[in-house]
C-alpha cells in the first residue's frame, strides 16, 4: 500500500459518485460534421485482390472508435473514446513528477490508484471525471450496405478510476462492455436502441496507469460457452462473486467466466497489452501482444492456460527493459530461452490491435482458416490489416502465412459482419483524438449472393430459439462457424434431449466440425452420462477428437476419465499428450506424476507447450513431497520440469537446483527465485555469487 495514500481513499471514492451524477448532463463529446473527406481518403486504400470496399458509416455517426461488435441482426456497437489523454493518462507524461513512478508501481488496488491521481495531480484531478467513454448504436435499416440510423447506446462511462472502452460483445438483448475498471452488463430489453440497465460484473481491474491503451479488450465467446476477455499490464485486483480475491498486478492477462459473471478466472498471464482475442474452429485461442519500443517486436501468441509469456509491466520503465531484451524473451522458441516462459508463435506487426478469425463464409475460399490482424502504427501510411494462418508444431503453433488485406488505414478493429462482409473501423489520424471516425465494409462480390452465405445471415438473425433438436444437429455441420457455435449452445440448453444429440453426433464419424461441436456441448452439459461418452472418445481413431474430449473431461473435472488420461499421456500425438496432461492437473492426479516425468524424459525440453502441460500436470497433483524425492532424476529435463512445478507454488526447495551440474537449471533455479520472489531462498541466491566457474 502506498505510503501517505490510505487517508484519502474514502474521500476519493465519494467524489467519484458524485462527479458520475453530475458530469452526464453536461457533457458534449468533441465530433467533426459530415465531410467528404472519407471518400476522398478511402482512395488510397489497398485492398487485397478481388474484394471491394466501401464506406459504411463516418463521423458524426461515430468517433474515436477503439473497438466494435456485431449483433445477430447486423447492427454494429462501437466503442467510442473521448477520455485519451483527457481523464485516462500515460506514465510517460509523469515520470519526472516527484515520486509518481515509485506511487504507480506501489498501487495494488484501483483506489490506490485514484488516491495516487488526487496526491500528484491537484486541483487537476477533477477534470478526469469530465470526459466520457459510451457505446453508439449504428444501423443499416434499409439494407443497402450503408449505415442510415445512429443511437447513443450507453453513455456516462466518466468515473476518476475510468479507462479506455475498449471491448464490446453483443448476444440477444445483452451487451457486454469493457471498461476499466469495470466488466459491464448492458441491457436493452426492450429492443429501442438504448441500454436501460447497467450490471458491474466485476470491478477492480487498472491497478496501475501504465501506458496508453493498456486497457480491457478483446470479449469473446468460448466454444464452452464461456465469457473470454484480456487486459493490458494495467493488471487487476478483482474480488469475485464468490467472494474470492483474484489479483495479477505485474502483467497482462486473459481472463475468463460463466456470461452472468460468475466463476471469473485468471486463464493466462505474462502478456503487455493483448487487444483482441480469437478462437479458432478448434477452439485453440489466440492474440496479438505489443512491443514495448525497445528493439522488441511485437507477438502472436498461442494463449494456453495457465500460461506465463514472460512480460512485466516494471520492464516498462528500464532502459533495457530487465530481462526482456537481454534475455530474448519476446523471441520465438530458441534453444537455451527461458523455460518458465512459453515463446510466441511469431514476431509480427508493429500495434497489434483488431483481431478475428474468418468463420467459414463471404470471402473467397483462400481465406479458410485465417486470422486477420488490425496493425496500428499512429499513422494510416503505416498501418492497416493482415491476413495470417499458423499450422501445428508439436503442441504449439508456428506460421503459415502473413499477407496485407487491406492497408493504408489507421485500423482499430476489425470483424465479420452476418451478411458475410468484412468491417473495420478507423481511427484515421494520429495518437490522439480527432472527432472523428470511419467503419469501412469488404466484401468479396463473388459471395454475397451466394446461398450459403444468404442462409447464414438469415440463420444469426432469427436466431436458433424454438428450433427442432433434428435442425439444431444439422446445423453443426453448417460452414459457418457462428452458426455451428448458436446451434451447439442452443441443444447444450435442451439438456438430457440435447445429450442424446451430442452422443449420437459425438461417436458418427462423417463430419468432424460436428464432432467437436458435440464434445464441446457435451462439457456444457456436464452430466455424468454425457462426461462418460467423452471417455469413449478417449479411444478414438483421430487424434483431434481424443484432443478434444482429453480437454474437455479436465475441464469437467471429470475423475472417472483418470485412468484414460494417464494411458493417454504415451499417445503419438503432441497435442493429445498436451490436454491429456493438463486434465490430469485439473483433476489433482497422483497416479499420473511418474508417467508426466517420462514425458518430460522423453520430450527432453524440446517442446516447451507439452513442458508447460507436464509442469500443470505436476502441480495439479498437489504432491509436491514426492516430486521432491525425484529432484536428483538423472535426467535434466525431468529435473527441469519439477523446478518449474517448485516455482509455481513457490516452494523454497527450489534452491537446491542452484547446485545443479546443468547451467541452465541453476540459471533457471537463480530466475525463480528471483522473480516470483520466493524469499526463503534468496540466503542460497546470494550464496551462489560465490560458486566456482558461475
Amino acid at each position: 500500500m502506498m505510503s501517505g495514500l490510505k487517508q484519502i481513499h474514502a474521500a476519493a471514492l465519494a467524489t467519484i459518485c458524485l462527479t458520475t451524477l453530475s458530469a452526464q448532463d453536461d457533457f458534449t463529446p468533441y465530433i467533426l460534421p459530415a465531410s467528404k473527406e472519407p471518400s476522398r481518403v478511402m482512395q488510397k486504400f489497398q485492398v487485397a485482390p478481388g474484394l471491394k470496399l466501401s464506406l459504411f458509416a463516418a463521423e458524426p455517426m461515430l468517433a474515436n472508435p477503439v473497438a466494435f461488435c456485431f449483433d445477430e441482426r447486423g447492427r454494429v456497437y462501437v466503442a467510442e473514446s473521448f477520455r485519451v489523454n483527457a481523464g485516462v493518462t500515460d506514465n510517460r507524461r509523469h515520470l519526472y513528477r516527484d515520486g509518481w513512478l515509485d506511487d504507480e508501481l506501489a498501487c495494488r488496488s484501483v483506489e490506490d490508484r485514484v488516491a495516487m491521481y488526487r496526491k500528484h495531480l491537484g486541483d487537476k484531478f477533477p477534470k478526469y471525471g469530465t470526459e466520457h467513454e459510451r457505446v453508439r448504436l449504428i444501423e443499416d435499416r434499409d439494407g443497402d450496405g450503408k449505415a442510415d440510423h445512429a443511437t447513443i447506446f450507453a453513455d456516462g462511462f466518466n468515473n476518476f478510476p475510468d479507462g479506455i472502452g475498449a471491448g464490446l460483445l453483443a448476444r440477444k438483448d445483452r451487451v457486454w462492455f469493457t471498461c476499466i475498471p469495470d466488466v459491464w452488463l448492458l441491457h436493452d430489453a426492450d429492443q429501442n436502441g438504448e441500454a436501460e440497465r447497467r450490471q458491474s460484473l466485476h470491478r477492480g481491474y487498472g491497478v496501475h496507469t501504465a501506458l496508453l491503451g493498456h486497457d480491457m479488450h478483446g470479449l469473446r465467446m468460448g466454444p464452452d460457452g464461456k465469457l473470454y476477455f484480456s487486459i493490458g499490464d494495467r493488471g487487476l485486483n478483482v474480488t469475485t462473486m464468490e467472494g474470492h480475491r483474484l489479483t495479477n498486478t505485474e502483467s497482462g492477462a486473459v481472463l475468463r467466466c460463466d456470461l452472468d459473471g460468475k466463476g471469473l478466472e485468471i486463464f493466462a498471464s505474462g502478456l503487455r497489452n493483448p487487444q483482441e482475442l480469437a478462437f479458432d474452429h478448434l477452439g485453440n485461442l489466440f492474440t496479438g501482444d505489443n512491443n514495448s519500443d525497445a528493439g522488441d517486436k511485437a507477438r502472436l501468441v498461442y494463449v494456453a492456460e495457465g500460461g506465463d509469456t514472460g512480460w512485466r509491466m516494471s520492464f516498462q520503465y528500464l532502459a533495457d527493459r530487465g530481462p526482456w531484451n537481454p534475455e530474448k524473451l519476446w523471441h520465438p522458441r530458441w534453444r537455451g530461452q527461458a523455460a518458465y516462459i512459453l515463446p510466441p508463435i511469431a514476431n509480427l506487426s508493429e500495434g497489434p490491435s483488431g483481431f478475428a478469425y474468418y468463420p467459414g463464409t463471404g470471402l473467397p475460399a483462400r481465406y479458410d482458416n485465417h486470422f486477420l490482424l488490425c496493425d496500428f502504427r499512429g499513422s494510416s501510411a503505416k498501418s492497416g490489416v493482415h491476413s495470417l494462418s499458423v499450422t501445428p508444431k508439436g503442441a504449439g503453433f508456428e506460421l503459415a502465412s502473413f499477407s496485407r488485406f487491406v492497408w493504408n488505414i489507421l485500423a482499430t478493429d476489425v470483424d465479420f459482419g452476418p451478411d458475410g462482409s468484412v468491417m473495420i473501423s478507423d481511427w484515421t489520424e494520429g495518437w490522439e483524438m480527432t472527432g472523428k471516425g470511419r467503419l469501412y465494409r469488404v466484401t468479396d462480390p463473388d459471395s454475397l449472393e451466394n446461398p450459403i452465405v444468404q442462409e447464414t445471415k438469415a440463420l444469426l438473425a432469427s436466431g436458433m430459439a424454438g428450433r427442432p433438436t433434428d435442425r439444431l444437429s444439422q446445423l453443426l455441420k453448417h460452414p459457418d462457424m457462428r452458426v455451428r457455435l448458436e446451434a451447439q449452445w442452443a441443444l447444450a440448453a435442451k439438456k438430457g434431449e440435447g445429450a442424446a444429440a451430442f452422443t449420437k453426433i459425438a461417436k458418427s464419424i462423417d463430419h468432424q466440425f460436428a464432432r467437436y461441436h458435440a464434445i464441446w456441448g457435451l462439457g456444457q452439459i456436464g452430466s455424468s452420462d454425457a462426461l462418460k461418452v467423452l471417455v469413449e472418445l478417449l479411444g478414438d481413431g483421430h487424434h483431434e477428437i481424443r484432443s478434444q474430449a482429453a480437454k474437455t473431461l479436465g475441464d469437467a473435472r471429470f475423475a472417472s476419465a483418470e485412468g484414460k488420461l494417464i494411458n493417454l499421456l504415451s499417445d503419438r500425438s503432441s497435442r493429445v499428450r498436451y490436454f491429456a496432461a493438463m486434465s490430469l492437473g485439473k483433476l489433482a492426479s497422483k497416479k499420473a506424476i511418474d508417467r508426466l516425468l517420462t514425458v518430460l524424459r522423453h520430450n527432453a525440453d524440446e517442446d516447451p507447450f507439452l513442458r508447460h502441460a507436464c509442469v500443470m500436470g505436476l502441480v495439479g497433483s498437489g504432491d509436491i513431497n514426492k516430486l521432491l524425492t525425484k529432484t536428483n532424476d538423472r535426467d535434466a529435463a525431468v529435473r527441469m520440469g519439477i523446478l518449474l512445478a517448485l516455482r509455481r507454488t513457490k516452494r523454497s526447495e527450489v534452491a537446491q537446483f542452484l547446485k545443479d551440474s546443468e547451467t541452465s537449471l541453476v540459471e533457471e533455479a537463480a530466475r525463480a527465485i528471483h522473480d516470483v520472489p520466493i524469499t526463503d531462498a534468496m540466503p542460497q541466491l546470494a550464496a551462489a555469487l560465490d560458486r566456482p566457474g558461475l
